[in-house]
C-alpha cells in the first residue's frame, strides 16, 4: 500500500513505528524547543512583575486579563450534593432523571451539571434503550 496515487507517481511506503534511522532515538523526552528556551531566558526573574501587572490591568477593568485570571483561578467543576433514588431496575432511571430535572428547575444545579449527571449515572443510555 502506498501514500501516492496514479500510475506514474513514485511509490512511498507507509512507515510504521519510529521514523528515525537505527541508532537514532530522536529527541530526548522532556527536551524543549530553542524558542521555548529563549523565551524562558528572557522572562527569567520577570514572572512576578508580569503577574502583578496582569492583576493591575484586570483590576483596572481590562476584560481580557480579568477573564484570563478567572479562568485559571476558579474551579471548573463544583461539588454538588443531590439525593437520587437507588437504581436497581431500568424504570428507576426515569425517577432519577425526574430528581435531576427538579434540581435544575429549583436552581440547585445547572443544566450542564444535570447533563453530566445523566451521563455519569448512565440514565441517558437506560432511557434511550
Amino acid at each position: 500500500m502506498s501514500r501516492s496515487s496514479g500510475p506514474d507517481a513514485p511509490q512511498i511506503p507507509n512507515t510504521r513505528g519510529r521514523p528515525f534511522a537505527n541508532g537514532n532515538p530522536g529527541r530526548p523526552p522532556g527536551s524543549k524547543n530553542r524558542t521555548t528556551l529563549l523565551a524562558a531566558a528572557l522572562l527569567e526573574g520577570e514572572a512576578e512583575g508580569l503577574v502583578r501587572k496582569g492583576v493591575e490591568l484586570a483590576k483596572a477593568g481590562n476584560v481580557v486579563m480579568l477573564k484570563f485570571f478567572l479562568e485559571r483561578s476558579l474551579p471548573r467543576d463544583r461539588l454538588i450534593q443531590l439525593d437520587l433514588p437507588e437504581m436497581n431496575f431500568a424504570d428507576d432511571a426515569v425517577e432519577a432523571l425526574g430528581h435531576i430535572m427538579r434540581a435544575v428547575s429549583e436552581g440547585q444545579i445547572s443544566p450542564s451539571e444535570a447533563a453530566a449527571l445523566g451521563t455519569l449515572g448512565g440514565v441517558d443510555k437506560i432511557i434511550d434503550g
